[in-house]
């Protein structure tokens, strides 16, 4: 690659113009993912309700028994009798509470054809377009990898989210919960990347002109905003979690939480589509600190200097690893875990900005810079 080579100023301002286009477009999503979320259908609202408060008789004491069922008492014009409901075991440690369907908001059965809701997912799709063209033509200016910079990381790291989300709802699963919180942090992250972090399209120092730029930096951006996925889905499984607790117990949540917090999956549901993404990309992101230490290596002759850096992605490592040994140890599943998912995400969070901004290292350049 030659360092020397001239920016294309039209195209850099070309990215500039996209992603100020894309996040306009954001912003119509947004405002569409509310309107579906305070006026799209309610067909199955109250099924949470019914699934906790229902009578148990017989063998469906508990939810620890497998081959029982939910029992609910009915009156018909013969008398009172009994509908017994077929039940599944989802949290195998509660052993207290029973099968929670999806809310509304899971975007299942006749909620994905919600007028709002294809509205708001269409919306994103074309700001999504538009963000990857300002992503490209950000690359093209320069001719190098677009994420050289912590600018040009953020633009990347919102766009493999919002890919991300609109793969899995290619792939027809019921995402559909994750459209709001994501065009919301979408925005806030562009935004900052161009009021706080903005740098204007210019060649690399000569540490980051390697091949090793396209692999190690690509892969952390990839599983971050994996891992961003993950623990949006954990943070609505705690506040689900605590809605399906008050249900269960007797309570009768606001009007607020039960028009909210009813239109996300069951929190047994959240908690699972979490771990899976955690456990997935786990692997990767133990490859993206082995291909660090091998650039390190090649660039200042050592595979480990304990930079900043380096110290936050082994402590993010080290909090995943907690969490999924965690998953598999009886009394650490569930809220335990959860909050232990979220530590790890948050020292993420802190590699990336608070090491970027607050320390002086070798993975330092030019004030924000990666």
């Amino acid at each position: 690659m030659n360092i020397a080579a001239a920016v294309n100023e039209n195209l850099a301002e070309f990215s500039n113009l996209l992603i100020k286009s894309a996040m306009a477009v954001y912003a119509l999503a947004f405002v569409a993912h509310i309107v579906e979320w305070a006026f799209g259908s309610r067909s199955k609202v109250a099924r949470t309700a019914a699934a906790l408060t229902a009578k148990k008789t017989g063998g469906a004491g508990g939810a620890g028994d497998a081959g029982g069922g939910v029992s609910v008492t009915v009156r018909t014009s013969g008398g009172t009798g009994v509908l017994e409901k077929p039940k599944v075991v989802t949290r195998s440690t509660a052993g207290r509470r029973a099968e929670v369907p999806d809310g509304p908001g899971a975007a299942g059965e006749d909620e994905q054809g919600d007028l709002y809701g294809r509205i708001a997912v269409s919306l994103t799709v074309l700001a999504f377009l538009l963000h990857s063209g300002a992503v490209l033509t950000r690359a093209l200016s320069v001719q190098r990898a677009p994420w050289g910079n912590m600018y040009e990381f953020s633009t990347a790291f919102s766009m493999v989210a919002v890919g991300a989300y609109l793969g899995f709802l290619a792939a027809r699963k019921n995402v559909r919960w994750i459209g709001l919180p994501l065009v919301t942090t979408v925005l806030l992250d562009l935004g900052l990347a161009i009021v706080v972090l903005y740098t204007e399209s210019d060649q690399l120092v000569p540490a980051l002109d390697s091949y090793w730029l396209w692999i190690h930096v690509s892969l952390a951006i990839v599983c971050g905003a994996l891992l961003y996925l993950g623990a949006v889905s954990t943070v609505l499984y705690l506040f689900r979690d605590r809605y399906e607790a008050k249900l269960e117990a007797g309570g009768k949540p606001g009007a607020f939480s039960t028009s909210v917090l009813e239109r996300l999956p069951s929190s047994a549901s959240l908690d699972t589509f979490a771990y899976r993404i955690n456990a997935a990309v786990f692997p990767f992101w133990t490859f993206t600190i082995i291909a660090g230490a091998i650039w390190a290596e090649e660039a200042w002759g050592r595979y480990w200097g304990w930079d900043p850096k380096e110290v936050w992605s082994f402590i993010t490592w080290v909090g995943y690893a907690c969490y999924l040994h965690a998953r598999a140890t009886a009394g650490w599943k569930g809220r335990k875990a959860a909050y232990l998912a979220l530590f790890a995400f948050a020292c993420f969070l802190f590699n990336y900005y608070g090491v970027n901004i607050l320390f002086d290292g070798k993975h330092s350049y030019a004030d924000v810079d990666l």
